[in-house]
């Protein structure tokens, strides 16, 4: 029999799920979920005739990892293991490849795509799994991709459909929901365990082993007292009230204060009404906002040098009299602004209290800590401050960057993360300047430091950040203002991790009778709600044809296109099959993704030829035609019911016809000979 060296309270939470028993098991960062995991797996193969698992994780780094670090150690001499994420070209061969495995991890928005897929090359049921595990299963809910997977599995349950998988979740915390009184809490928790169809255990008899395998950080309030003057930020300030004074003032009237989450919230609230003043009003408030947000957080020259930046690439790009208040407004403040910037009298007192936590925990040790900021641009900005910052270098802190995969300026690779969490792991760097991507799921090495800087979140990534500081005698440090915001989130936090571990408490002590009675109530009440919803998004999609509903460019407002020119590709992709669409759109740079794709591959980015506006890229489809590929955030949609900005592409009101080659491409290949298909 393999050792996978389980600590006693890992035996004890993995005995329901042993037993074939759904279930969800509740442990902090650090205290070896995903290894109970690989146990129980590994019993479940020993113990089930054609027995298949399908771990499942919500972000593509963590299919390496726990195939790495986990199962594959344990597990690869003795069945067959397949990892596939979306930067995986096996994926397009999903149900061949779980056929052919024993075992496979990949992300849950991979087997969705299989779920909904009818090929026969890509196509699974969960009936063809014997066992799910669902890793942050906390996720399981709302509109997740794991919500999507166990709704259909809680309908199949539901209409007493047979054969369904065994469900194991896994998770540090369910949170209470932001419900602050233990009975809504309980609620919170039993909808988890509906959705999951699960019961939720922890450890009772090995408690004392658990607080020393995962001992509690040290939590440090650093305090900072308010700032006593800020005119960088005043002089901030005076100047969105002037743009104020050239909006309507029923649009001006409904913004909240300058500087915070809530004003931001409603500029982009009021980017929605299509009348290109307000909407360019709002354009330019939130990047004033922004500023001032780095302000609070940061040094005020990173807020300027953002606004400048912003200025600098709209100088050519006036397009009218409004463009032209707004780029004149900055103009004539930019140098003041600037001095103001470089006037270290005002300067931000965080960062004093952050250098001296940094000092106290990097001098004369050989530490590794994390640096939770809110958002891509404050970890640069971060990043320039320690890196300039003479006494953090002589203590020898190496820093580096760790934000979120995607495409955009401030995004990092799939690759990137990699390397940086290695050379933390080596000791390259023994500072992490991170988002909030650090907080979950990331195989990161034992910290003794763990600081959150401006930072506002829930209970659940509070505890998922001090569960990094995992080293002997660490700390836990919250940088904040006295009576500032992010101070009472923390605090509301600290009681809201409280609340949720009574709340799990209390559904424990239900008695089986009666915790299956809410449960099957929960889920019944879920699936009537989905089907409802289902019903309504249908009827959405039917509202309009698509020659009513009229795209405009979201920066300037010029028609470009009706829905009759779009077609969709593989449900996801939408491009415009007019060839005389390329009159409207410039090309940029060309787009390089990390993974390749079955029948299209990234061409250049394009944006709009009047104003400049992003619209998306490229794509050269199965190497023969380029098409533009659009983002639909980026244009306005005007119907018979009115104007309205769709944020994705599943709000719009008509039905984008799929995507024909053949019939829609015959325009541009006026040669062949369509009734000859059996060429093609």
């Amino acid at each position: 029999m393999m050792d996978f060296n389980l600590r006693p309270y890992q035996e004890e939470v993995v005995q329901t799920a042993l037993r074939g028993e759904n279930s969800i098991i509740w442990l902090p960062t650090g205290g070896g979920k995903t290894r109970a995991a690989v146990y129980v797996t590994h019993n479940h193969l020993e113990t089930t005739a054609n027995a298949k698992v399908a771990v499942l994780v919500n972000k593509v780094h963590l299919v390496d990892q726990h195939f790495a670090k986990e199962f594959k150690p344990y597990l690869e001499s003795r069945c067959k293991i397949t990892a596939i994420s979306g930067d995986s070209n096996e994926k397009d061969l999903f149900g061949r490849l779980v056929k052919a495995s024993d075992l496979v991890i990949c992300t849950a928005q991979i087997l969705e795509n299989a779920l909904i897929n009818m090929e026969e090359e890509k196509h699974v049921e969960l009936t063809d799994f014997t066992l799910l595990v669902i890793d942050e299963c906390h996720h399981t809910q709302k509109e997740s991709v794991y919500n999507k997977i166990m709704g259909r599995y809680v309908e199949k349950k539901l209409r007493k459909e047979g054969n369904l998988p065994q469900i194991l979740g896994l998770t540090a915390s369910p949170g209470t929901g932001g419900n602050r009184k233990l009975d809504k809490a309980v609620d919170h928790v039993l909808q988890i365990c509906a959705n999951l169809d699960s019961v939720i255990v922890s450890t009772k008899n090995f408690t004392p082993v658990l607080q020393e395998v995962v001992p509690r950080p040290k939590k440090h309030y650093d305090i900072v007292e308010r700032r006593a003057l800020d005119p960088f930020g005043d002089h901030l300030k005076s100047m969105m009230s002037m743009i104020h004074e050239i909006m309507p003032s029923t649009v001006s009237r409904s913004l909240r204060e300058m500087g915070t989450q809530e004003y931001e919230a409603d500029v982009l609230y009021i980017l929605n009404p299509l009348q290109r003043l307000i909407a360019q009003c709002a354009l330019h408030l939130r990047q004033y906002n922004d500023a001032l947000l780095i302000n609070d957080t940061v040094r005020m020259v990173d807020a300027f040098r953002g606004l400048d930046e912003f200025y600098n690439s709209r100088k050519t790009k006036l397009l009218d009299g409004t463009d032209i208040f707004l780029q004149g407004l900055f103009d004539e403040n930019r140098m003041e602004l600037k001095l103001l910037a470089l006037d270290d009298r005002y300067e931000n007192p965080k960062l004093a209290r952050l250098q001296r936590t940094l000092l106290d925990e990097f001098s004369d040790k050989n530490s590794h800590g994390i640096l939770f900021s809110k958002t891509r641009r404050g970890t640069h900005c971060l990043y320039d401050w320690v890196n300039t910052n003479l006494a953090l270098l002589r203590v020898n802190i190496k820093a580096g960057i760790l934000t979120g995969a995607g495409t955009g300026a401030n995004h990092m690779t799939q690759n990137g993360q990699k390397e940086t969490i290695q050379q933390f792991r080596v000791g390259v760097l023994n500072l992490l300047i991170s988002t909030s991507v650090a907080e979950e799921g990331l195989d990161i090495p034992e910290c003794n430091l763990v600081v959150r800087y401006g930072l506002l979140t829930n209970e659940i990534a509070q505890q998922q950040a001090s569960g990094r500081a995992r080293a002997m005698n660490s700390v836990y440090s919250v940088v904040a203002e006295e009576g500032g915001r992010d101070l009472r989130r923390e605090l509301i936090n600290e009681y809201l991790e409280s609340l949720t571990a009574k709340a799990i408490d209390q559904v424990q002590q239900m008695s089986p009778r009666e915790f299956r009675h809410k449960i099957s109530e929960l889920q019944q009440i879920a699936v009537l709600i989905r089907i409802q919803a289902e019903r309504k998004k249908d009827e959405r999609k039917q509202r309009y044809s698509p020659g009513q509903a009229q795209f405009q460019c979201r920066g300037c407002f010029l028609p470009v296109c009706s829905g009759e020119e779009l077609r969709k590709i593989e449900n996801t992709h939408h491009v415009n099959i007019n060839p005389e669409f390329v009159r409207h759109y410039r090309t940029g740079g060309q787009v390089f993704l990390e993974r390749s794709f079955e029948d299209w591959e990234p061409g250049q980015v394009i944006s709009c030829n009047k104003c400049g506006k992003d619209w998306g890229m490229e794509i050269r489809f199965r190497s023969v035609v380029i098409l533009p590929c659009l983002k639909i955030k980026n244009f306005s949609l005007k119907t018979p019911g009115g104007k309205s900005t769709p944020k994705q592409w599943k709000d719009v009101e008509f039905q984008v016809k799929e995507f024909n080659f053949l019939e829609d491409m015959s325009s541009r290949f006026p040669d062949l000979d369509l009734d000859d298909r059996h060429t093609i």
